[in-house]
């Protein structure tokens, strides 16, 4: 295939995460979704039970323990003749920035809402960077088979949290116990299933709306609201969508497996292929330019016998082949592309080529950083994701001594997927770092990978509060000789000053006001 194929190779490619509250079914659709795009044989269980099976996506032995999504993966299949790259996102609020940084690769987001609950803290935190980068939004309402509030009441307090119209696609027939199927609207049919004594479902069948039993009270009221959707003009409008002013909306079951196609066929028919991607001067960069990426993502020990580093690409322009000569825009430094991946969960296969939109993944490029941009010819720079500032902050100590080059080598490789921040202090190195997280789980699993794929315990103990500020160079004399400030370096070589109080930094900034704290 040629270079002159990318346009065409790039319309059939969808790029989408799945961004949800956690407990909303964000897994389990997954699950589902791989099994209807016939990705997989047999969905997992999120807490599956020692010897059953466990998720695909949930790959690593902590994510299994706990039940929790805690790293983003990336699984790629095909409907209906496109190519699907879903990106799955941390089910966890703690690991905020690891969702923002995969949120910076994809061209559509599909938001999963528990029913009973509306739209819920953690969705609306993960909307607000949607957004923020214009980032088109579809909306299943999960769980329909449990009690949940009434779908006009969904509807409302969807448009009420967010911001923008919910139009409905398909619409429940009753709900909890009584569910029994959705009305498609487009087409005014209603597609019905029935039970087995389990629960599970024993067949799905298509019924006209004029050959339903309206005597049914469940579908006489499904029917009459549909026809009040109908008089207020509900309707799905993609360039609406497109835009970010309205969220095309499907019911159903994730755990019964009930709606999974219709999702599955909006992000063929209406998430948006890949669009030329802005450089960092603004620029954007087309899709037939030569190939060009970012890495948004590195990821330590997926194969934890061979110690591997997988570099995830989001492919922005032109063909990727695999032994390609690329170029690392930061340090201009050349490397092959030998070790090219299509990374499904845990698993891998080669990969020859790929197009925009494609999620490719490098297997021990140890030069590459997050946020670095590759490129073929043509030399172009991507904005990297930002980093987030730190909330809450441990200082680590290596129990065993002995241990001590094993212990750098995690603190090096978990810095690097962004599992926690690792400060520095220019006299004590590495002999007594200084983690920066987010929320609390990141220390916990922090420990719990230097134990188990490191093979060393690490004791953390935790730092009063502290605000922190980056700063400059200029800046940081000044602040290394205020008392009661320490100010520590990322890996990165960027300085973070960390103040006792928001007070201090009020008085620090009226005493020394052109000092740089951001």
């Amino acid at each position: 295939m040629n270079d002159h194929d990318v346009p065409e190779e790039a319309k059939r490619r969808r790029t989408f995460a799945i961004i949800s509250h956690p407990d909303a079914g964000k897994t389990t659709l997954t699950e589902r979704l791989l099994l209807h795009g016939h990705a997989i044989t047999a969905a997992g269980s999120v807490r599956a039970r020692p010897g059953r099976r466990s998720t695909t996506s949930d790959w690593m032995q902590i994510e299994r323990d706990r039940g929790i999504s805690i790293a983003s993966t990336v699984l790629r299949f095909e409907h209906r003749g496109t190519v699907i790259n879903l990106v799955d996102t941390p089910g966890h609020e703690d690991f905020s920035e690891d969702t923002y940084r995969v949120l910076t690769a994809v061209d559509a987001a599909l938001m999963v809402i528990d029913g009973a609950n509306g739209v819920e803290e953690r969705t609306l935190r993960l909307f607000e960077v949607c957004r923020e980068r214009g980032t088109p939004l579809l909306t299943f309402v999960n769980k329909c088979d449990r009690p949940c509030l009434p779908p006009l009441e969904l509807l409302d307090r969807i448009q009420e949290a967010i911001g923008i119209a919910p139009t409905p696609v398909t619409w429940p027939i009753a709900q909890g116990r009584e569910f029994q199927g959705v009305a498609i609207r487009h087409t005014q049919t209603v597609r019905r299933f029935d039970r087995t004594s389990a629960g599970a479902i024993a067949g799905e069948r298509l019924v006209n709306e004029a050959d339903l039993d309206r005597r049914d009270p469940d579908i006489a009221a499904a029917l009459e609201e549909v026809a009040l959707l109908d008089a207020v003009g509900a309707d799905l409008d993609r360039p609406s969508f497109l835009e970010g002013r309205s969220t095309p909306t499907y019911f159903g079951s994730a755990l019964m497996g009930f709606g999974v196609g219709d999702v599955l066929d909006a992000v063929v028919d209406l998430a948006p292929a890949p669009s030329p991607v802005h450089d960092t001067a603004g620029v954007p960069r087309e899709l037939e330019a030569p190939f060009s990426g970012f890495v948004f993502k590195v990821q330590s020990n997926m194969d934890a016998r061979h110690r591997d580093r997988v570099a995830f690409i989001r492919v922005c322009s032109g063909r990727f082949a695999r032994g390609m000569a690329l170029t690392r825009s930061r340090g201009n430094t050349r490397f092959l592309a030998n070790h090219v991946h299509d990374v499904f969960g845990r698993g891998r296969s080669t990969l020859d080529e790929a197009f925009p939109g494609d999620v490719i993944g490098l297997s021990n490029a140890r030069d590459l950083r997050l946020g670095d941009t590759v490129f073929a010819a043509d030399p172009v720079a991507f904005p990297a994701p930002r980093a987030f500032t730190p909330e809450l902050f441990a200082e680590a100590r290596n129990v065993d001594p002995q241990r001590s080059k094993q212990f750098r080598s995690g603190l090096a490789f978990l810095d690097e997927e962004g599992v926690v921040q690792v400060l520095r202090h220019q006299d004590r190195g590495d002999q007594l770092p200084v983690l920066g997280a987010i929320g609390d789980l990141q220390f916990q699993i922090f420990q719990a990978r230097m134990e188990q794929e490191f093979d060393t315990r690490v004791e953390l103990t935790r730092l009063p509060p502290k605000v922190a500020r980056s700063t400059d160079r200029a800046s940081e004399s000044i602040l290394a000789t205020i008392p009661r400030l320490e100010v520590l370096r990322r890996s990165s070589g960027e300085a973070l000053a960390l103040f006792p109080s928001t007070f201090i930094i009020d008085q620090v900034r009226r005493e020394f006001p052109d000092l740089v704290l951001r």
